[in-house]
């Protein structure tokens, strides 16, 4: 296995479906980065307004999570946040 980094990915989440809703996407985004790596913490910002409408949509579900993981694991990260559905906007940045 390669080298590990940290690194920092900011979610948010549609509300269309509620904070359950929002809550199982991090449920299943945590579970995708402790399969691959190390959750170091999780900041869970919840429901706030947008600074502009995305989708329609005037507000969203903030999460931060810092992890561990190989390089090599951000682009299917990425690719996997980009094809799921309520998943607004996403940041991944190495620390």
């Amino acid at each position: 296995m390669s080298a590990s980094y940290n690194y920092e990915i900011m979610m948010v989440f549609s509300v269309a479906n509620g904070e359950e809703g929002a809550n199982a996407l991090l449920e299943k985004f945590k579970g995708m980065i402790d399969a691959n790596g190390t959750v170091d913490n999780v900041d869970v910002w919840g429901k706030r307004k947008l600074e502009y409408e995305i989708n329609d949509q005037t507000e969203g579900f903030y999460v931060v999570i810092n992890y561990q993981s190989a390089p090599e694991f951000q682009a299917e990260l990425d690719r996997v946040l980009k094809i799921t559905e309520g998943v607004l906007r996403t940041m991944i940045i190495r620390k």
